[in-house]
């Protein structure tokens, strides 16, 4: 029988440092990178060693500690250059929530200190672990939750990366569909290959196969066809954003899969934690997009596919109409119908602020 792999947690605090899984070498190498201040971690996230809305925040709040720790001995500029680098960290990558939500925690946190500087550096280090935590129980209740709304021999479609790796332990979306394996919930499970970065092909399958999971990719544009031969029960995604109405901002492709979902009348779950949730921002018109380098959808394996000289639009999320979601899953509940706005507000009321 085979050895269930151990818990995969991609980010660990390390003393006076942060070791994350550079998820750029998967599935080919497993690289633990050290980052030692705040600037690395900005470089990792921007160049997507560390991904995923959760794993980016929980990144976030370890960088704004590896700040207070590096400005620690100047004890009178400590407010001011922690205020400098929490701008520069949330700025990292704009369309999730996560990141400025676990900054700005961070930062209420640097401010009752304000009166005693030298405690902040362990109260930051302390409240970045606390952030870590609350995800990593926050995704073991998506889980559950999550898998309650499948059916027994339920054949899940999945787009992205969503499990641990996009998190701070434990997995969202992915989580959701580990669970109802693990209950023997599930037939089949179906990934995306997610161009152009293929997070699907490499990571999810990854996961997947590490837990032992029976799981098939597929090209990202034979979702349809599948969908209309009766292959998938449910499509169960992540996201990066929710806004007040139930929007969803998530990988480009998400919306394509919800479109095709509601045609074939196949139910569409987003799972997240409720630091996903925006209540600030109306709808999902309002939620920015992030554009990104061109290279990443020219290039392959670093060989060039696209002709030299042909322009290139690299979004890397679209936004799925709250009426294309038949349920949020939070680690407070689930939020039933689109748009859910009126139940994602009351599972708000219970997350730490």
């Amino acid at each position: 029988m085979a050895t269930e792999a151990p818990p995969l947690t991609p980010i660990r605090w390390r003393g006076r440092s942060v070791l994350v899984l550079d998820q750029t070498l998967l599935p080919g190498e497993e690289v633990w990178l050290e980052l030692t201040d705040y600037g690395a971690v900005i470089d990792a996230i921007q160049n997507m060693r560390i991904r995923g809305a959760p794993c980016i925040g929980v990144a976030g709040a370890y960088g704004v500690a590896l700040a207070a720790l590096e400005y620690s001995a100047e004890p009178g500029r400590l407010a001011r250059r922690l205020r400098t680098a929490a701008d520069q960290i949330r700025r990292a990558r704009p369309t999730g929530a996560n990141l400025d939500w676990a900054v700005r925690r961070m930062m209420n946190v640097a401010a009752e200190h304000a009166s005693r500087p030298e405690a902040a550096a362990d109260a930051l280090v302390a409240e970045a672990q606390r952030i870590q935590a609350e995800d990593q129980d926050a995704n073991a209740a998506i889980g559950r939750l999550g898998a309650e709304l499948l059916p027994t021999e339920a054949s899940v479609l999945t787009h992205c990366n969503t499990g641990s790796l996009a998190t701070g332990g434990g997995g969202t979306a992915l989580g959701v569909i580990t669970t109802a394996w693990s209950q023997g919930k599930l037939a089949r499970v179906y990934a995306t290959e997610t161009r152009p970065l293929l997070q699907g092909a490499r990571l999810t399958a990854w996961e997947l196969a590490r837990a032992g999971v029976d799981a098939t990719v597929l090209p990202d544009s034979a979702a349809g066809s599948l969908m209309r031969r009766g292959c998938v029960t449910a499509v169960v995604v992540g996201a990066d954003r929710i806004a007040a109405n139930g929007d969803v901002a998530n990988k480009i492709g998400t919306y394509t899969l919800a479109v095709l979902a509601r045609e074939h009348h196949v139910p569409f779950y987003v799972a997240a934690p409720t630091s996903t949730v925006d209540l600030d921002l109306p709808n999902g018109n309002a939620i920015p997009i992030e554009e990104r380098p061109d290279h990443e959808v020219t290039h392959v394996a670093g060989v060039r596919i696209v002709a030299e000289g042909v322009s290139v639009l690299n979004m890397a999320f679209d936004v799925t109409p709250g009426e294309y979601v038949n349920a949020i899953v939070t680690e407070n509940g689930v939020a039933r119908g689109g748009p859910a706005s009126r139940g994602l507000a009351r599972m708000m009321e219970h997350s730490h602020a």
